[in-house]
């Protein structure tokens, strides 16, 4: 008789040492064991709970003696067991649609006894020609015992939608139920200019703690499988193409980071391409990170799509405390991993997001810093607005002051474009996705420089 085994570890921080003692438990025995932690997870002023479920998601629990938490802490990505793998549906092994590429889907209608020609069938009736297709009787044009072969056999989705917020400005948002009850947001974002972008999410939550984003709040809870990743963009395009009118853009800066689940966000990219399916253009696909080396190099390997990369400081000091994924991946490495990974690509150049905070990263000085910093990488560089949100310690840069940065970074030889908030009164804008539980990640100890220039926000 087979027994399922559960892991549980429970992680206690020290003045001296980590320690996780993972258990796995059952009704028959237990094996306990010890993995010590790296050290950036010390902290003289910190205590945490870190708490393993079913080795697929990660949440923590901070408790400090102060009201701003050690800037000393960073778990390792490799802390997080949901990094490598996905959610397993049980339910007889039927596979998802939305998960499979079209080489997968050919492969799967022939092992059942049908041509290959019936899969591209399925496939346009998936993501072609405005139909989008749901459930079996919406496969129009189908033969019968291959519709009757699909549902046996095959789930269409893996969301289920839950609600959709209008912001003023005409941005929506897309609330969708994961199967396990989990939550994410999906946000559709029009342009008076005939281009309308659909901004999907990766994971749920974010293990990167990022401090301006509201996401990042959350901690990890999972990563998103590859079909919960590509059904965001084919719902946006049935849910609402009829009154944004055709989604052009697709960008992965949603919830999580992607390259933190590279194997699903790759293939999924790889769906919205196919010239078959949605076609989308891979220039029109832009995928976000916040500076994971080793996945940055996978990506300009292994996709075609566009590439930005979350920028938003000159100097490791600053972006060590609002971007802490900068003490694993320092300034000079990102960059140098750019101007290499790049020298071979034609007509190819990244996006560099820099999200401004009033006195964090918004001086002159920043500015020329920034010019130098780029040199020698094909690049575009996008100011962004920070969007405000609960317990936030930053405010915005004014809009003049904006102004004046672009312009010295235009003087220096940069193209430069300006990002200004879209659905904020929704909680729809650039770093406001999510939903913080009574557990979040840790704030980071604010730089004794920058601490005035917080104090203006509260």
């Amino acid at each position: 008789m087979s027994t399922t085994m559960r892991r549980l570890g429970i992680i206690t921080l020290t003045n001296s040492a980590a320690v996780v003692t993972p258990s796995l438990l059952s009704s028959t025995a237990a094996f306990p064991g010890t993995l010590t932690l790296p050290s950036p997870l010390l902290s003289d002023r910190l205590t945490n709970s870190i708490l393993f479920h079913e080795s697929r998601s990660l949440s923590f629990s901070c408790f400090s003696s102060s009201s701003s938490s050690s800037a000393a802490y960073l778990p390792s990505l490799e802390e997080y067991p949901s990094a490598k793998g996905s959610v397993k549906r049980d339910d007889n092994q039927k596979v998802v649609l939305k998960g499979m590429t079209y080489a997968s889907l050919q492969e799967w209608v022939q092992s059942h006894g049908f041509r290959p020609g019936q899969a591209l069938m399925l496939w346009k009736r998936l993501y072609k020609d405005n139909i989008w297709a749901n459930n079996v009787d919406e496969l129009e044009g189908l033969n019968k015992d291959l519709k009757r072969m699909i549902s046996e056999h095959a789930e269409f989705g893996a969301l289920s939608f839950k609600d959709i917020r209008s912001a003023s400005d005409g941005t929506r948002k897309i609330l969708f139920t994961l199967d396990d009850g989990l939550v994410i947001e999906t946000v559709v974002i029009p342009c008076d200019r005939g281009r309308t972008t659909v901004c999907v999410s990766s994971q749920v939550g974010c293990a990167m703690n990022c401090q301006f984003c509201y996401t990042g709040r959350m901690g990890l809870k999972r990563n998103l499988t590859t079909a919960e990743i590509v059904e965001q963009a084919v719902y946006a395009r049935r849910l609402l193409s009829h009154e944004v009118g055709s989604i052009t853009n697709v960008v992965f800066m949603g919830m999580g980071e992607p390259f933190h689940n590279i194997d699903n966000v790759i293939k999924a990219a790889n769906i919205m391409v196919d010239e078959n399916g949605l076609h989308f253009s891979p220039r029109k696909v832009t995928v976000s990170t916040s500076g994971l080396v080793p996945q940055l190099k996978r990506f300009l390997r292994e996709s075609n799509c566009a590439l930005a990369v979350s920028l938003n400081a000159t100097t490791d000091e600053v972006r060590n405390w609002i971007m802490p994924i900068n003490r694993k991946y320092k300034l000079s490495l990102l960059l140098e991993t750019l101007r290499e990974g790049l020298s071979s690509r034609h007509k190819y150049k990244v996006l560099f997001e820099y999200v401004m905070l009033a006195g964090v990263n918004d001086s002159m000085d920043d500015a020329r810093r920034l010019v130098e910093l780029v040199q020698g990488i094909p690049c575009k560089i996008n100011l962004i607005q920070f969007n405000p949100h609960s317990g936030s310690q930053f405010i915005q840069t004014e809009e003049d002051k904006m102004i004046k940065f672009r312009n010295v970074l235009a003087e220096g030889g940069c193209t430069v474009l300006m990002r200004f908030s879209r659905g904020n009164d929704q909680m729809a804008a650039c770093g406001q996705l999510g939903m913080i539980g009574a557990v979040q990640a840790p704030v980071m100890r604010v730089p004794e420089q920058f601490r005035t220039a917080l104090k203006a926000s509260v």
